[in-house]
């Protein structure tokens, strides 16, 4: 499917009034059902109008940021939105982060307003105090410490909406990238890029339609999440299902036969944990799903297809570009794939020294594209690392076959030099995950006794009680019967849980620091 032609983007333009003008013929249908109920369409333009006001008169101005640490819900919307129509700066964050991790992010970003679901507030108590640049605190949901309820707010505020004061060119909203290699940074997008990732994925690669029902497991302060379950949804005039729970695969199964969701958001981890699973699914009404955050191992994927009877569209994006910019297509899906670039965006594979490699070939990843990021906040030395004019250095490797089709082969922070030869953990833990008994799996370099690199599997089992060394030497062999022998883990340690970030990225730095035990 080819994308849509570009059409000329006024120079006063705001996305936020941009996305809201576009379901005004049809202001009675639902635009999002969350945990309370449904919004219409013409319901949300007046929350997101009601917010702007609110925020206006707590004294936010153009281009000062506003932290959004709220659950999904209508309310998200509403506050990100609004902030948008006035010309400021929201900034959702995780809100599954520490007291300490707020601190930071609070004091990086300069935010003037914090709102934040009540749930989540006394996390954020003693990092108000301490926030240098906060004039105001805002709870979604009852009032706390004397800080004001936003509900109380928006139905005190008028519904006019703001005058309009932004082009494509203004930034528009950040979003701090998930720090699974390390401490997040503030990703700066413009107004002009939401619509650009509507137009070029979800209308011209997902086929989003008016008559879909969207569920995103990824939640909203993801920019994965953000275009699945707002962006998307808004330019086609589609249904948003908002959940505050964290996603399980009881949770999620629910949720998608009861909203009888067409399009399902998910990641990896999860799709491998719906998998374990052995219950009959219920009834869906899926047309089809996709993945991003991490590579989709090919037999998730297959075995996912077995089960439910729907494909999965696997792709690339990242929080630099906003949204996907490789992907699988309908009707071409080739499982352990990231698939071919998004109409609209290039992508290049080079070599370390920035030379461009044609045809076949493995290297590192530049992609692009209209959506890309204008840099990071307060961080020059890692916005030249990352944004070379129009090009954009993703930090991932990549194989190029012959059809075009691009092929995940590690982070390019990841990769394992075994005996003097490139060793992919991906590729290592694909295979792992190939065997019955492995439910998840990540694979990081750990020195031996000569300080010699060597790849170490960690691994969550379907069945805990199954660990024993004799698994763990069944794995090893199962691996180097699989791919060539030296790739096979030297250590395989049975765990738990693997450390994530909140969109379901393995922190593989943190497994780095874990120490080796036996198997």
């Amino acid at each position: 499917m080819s994308p849509p032609e570009n059409t000329t983007v006024p120079r006063l333009y705001n996305a936020a009034e941009a996305l809201l003008a576009r379901n005004r013929a049809h202001p009675t249908r639902v635009a999002v059902t969350d945990d309370r109920g449904s919004t219409t369409f013409g319901e949300l333009e007046v929350l997101a109008a009601r917010a702007a006001k609110a925020l206006r008169g707590l004294g936010l101005e153009p281009e000062q940021r506003v932290m959004l640490c709220l659950q999904d819900s209508v309310e998200f919307h509403a506050c990100f939105l609004g902030a948008m129509l006035l010309g400021a700066l929201p900034v959702p964050i995780n809100t599954l982060l520490t007291t300490e991790d707020y601190s930071q992010l609070l004091a990086d970003s300069r935010a003037r307003l914090l709102v934040v679901s009540a749930a989540l507030y006394p996390k954020l108590r003693d990092a108000v105090k301490a926030a240098p640049s906060l004039t105001a605190v805002i709870i979604e949901g009852d009032s706390i410490d004397g800080h004001p309820a936003l509900g109380v707010l928006m139905d005190q505020s008028s519904s006019a909406r703001p005058q309009l004061l932004t082009t494509p060119d203004d930034v528009a909203f950040w979003l701090y990238s998930s720090g699974s290699t390390g401490r997040a940074k503030g990703v700066m997008h413009l107004h002009g890029s939401l619509e650009e990732t509507a137009r070029l994925y979800g209308e011209a690669v997902l086929g989003v339609r008016a008559d879909d029902v969207i569920f995103s497991a990824a939640k909203l302060f993801f920019a994965y999440g953000l275009g699945n379950a707002l962006t998307f949804p808004l330019f086609a005039g589609a249904r948003s299902v908002l959940r505050r729970e964290r996603p399980t695969p009881a949770s999620v199964l629910k949720t998608l036969a009861e909203e009888k969701v067409t399009i399902f958001c998910g990641v990896p981890t999860l799709f491998a944990a719906m998998l374990a699973d052995r219950a009959p699914p219920p009834p869906l009404a899926l047309r089809c799903c996709i993945s991003a955050g991490e590579a989709l191992p090919e037999e998730v994927g297959r075995r996912f297809r077995e089960r439910f009877g729907v494909d999965i569209l696997d792709g690339i994006g990242s929080t630099e570009m906003l949204h996907i910019f490789i992907s699988n297509r309908h009707g071409q899906v080739r499982y352990g794939a990231s698939g071919q670039p998004v109409a609209g965006y290039e992508a290049q594979l080079r070599n370390e020294a920035g030379e461009v490699l044609n045809g076949q070939a493995e290297g590192l990843l530049w992609v692009k594209g209209p959506s890309a990021a204008v840099g990071y906040w307060n961080n020059r030395a890692r916005s030249l690392e990352t944004f070379h004019g129009p090009w954009t250095r993703t930090g991932d490797n990549y194989a190029r076959l012959a059809d075009g089709t691009y092929v995940y082969s590690g982070r390019s922070d990841d990769m394992l030099k075994v005996g003097g030869i490139w060793v992919s953990p991906f590729e290592v833990e694909s295979a792992l995950l190939c065997h019955a008994a492995v439910l998840e799996c990540a694979v990081v370099g750990h020195a031996d006794e000569a300080e010699l690199v060597k790849p170490k599997a960690f691994v969550v089992l379907k069945v805990p009680g199954q660990a024993s060394p004799a698994l763990a030497d069944e794995l090893k062999v199962f691996v180097k019967e699989k791919l060539a022998p030296y790739k096979y883990p030297r250590w395989v340690e049975f765990v738990a849980e693997l450390p994530k970030t909140a969109t379901g990225k393995i922190q593989r730095f943190r497994l780095r620091r874990s120490p080796t035990r036996s198997s």
